[in-house]
């Protein structure tokens, strides 16, 4: 009898763990958020554009959410086209935004939306210039990057090193110097190129940094940004 009082607890005990104990799923797992789409037009200013008014009004298509959350963007302009060195960087919810910026200078833009947990990719990002008063040319505007991408990886042998120039004086001819070498300060390795492709010998397992510089018919120099990119 004392044997059947000592087990009833240890019976009543693993029916009350159990009953307690519940599910051990967690309840239903949380829905993971997706960013915005990609800003994919920018309206204005256009690309290589020439600003008669230093007050601009810069426009963009506007993004989307497939979880209807409110899209914030961010709009950067900046004097480079790596955009680091950065005059505005203004969040908003709208698709517009006036800003004052300096007279003859080159400026580059973009714009990204993202909700309140992730962002979308950069939309493109497009040069422009601000009228300067009694300036006859304008420089160059500095080299953009067509392949390889950034930072991209790719097989050793030959590389195609291909880029844009750009100008709002259109009928000046541009020409090109090239930097290419395995240091952060790459190396003059071909000046006054008439063309914007240049071809390089690469090894594997190799970082590269490469550079173009940008000249037109007045031998006004835009210095271009520093690109990398690996050999597997």
């Amino acid at each position: 009898m004392n044997k059947l009082i000592k087990v009833i607890p240890i019976l009543l005990s693993a029916l009350v763990f159990v009953a307690c104990g519940g599910s051990d799923d967690g309840g239903e797992a949380p829905v993971p958020n997706t960013a915005p789409t990609a800003v994919s037009n920018l309206v204005y200013p256009s690309s290589d554009l020439l600003c008669i008014d230093t007050t601009i009004l810069f426009e963009w298509s506007a993004a989307t959410d497939v979880d209807n959350d409110v899209i914030n963007y961010r709009l950067t302009v900046a004097t480079d086209r790596n955009l680091t060195n950065i005059v505005e960087q203004i969040p908003t919810t709208s698709t517009t935004r006036l800003i004052t910026l300096e007279p003859a200078t080159a400026y580059y833009w973009n714009v990204v939306a993202f909700d309140g947990e992730d962002e979308a990719e950069a939309s493109p990002t497009l040069a422009f210039y601000t009228e300067g008063t009694g300036v006859s040319n304008y420089a160059p505007f500095a080299a953009s990057i067509n392949a390889p991408g950034l930072d991209a990886f790719l097989d050793a042998g030959t590389t195609v090193l291909d880029w844009t120039g750009s100008d709002v004086d259109a009928s000046d001819a541009l020409t090109y110097d090239l930097f290419f070498g395995e240091t952060a300060d790459p190396v003059l390795v071909q000046s006054g190129l008439a063309t914007s492709t240049f071809d390089v010998t690469t090894v594997a397992a190799t970082t590269y940094y490469w550079r173009v510089d940008t000249t037109d018919d007045s031998d006004v120099k835009s210095i271009g940004q520093v690109w990398s990119f690996s050999t597997n």
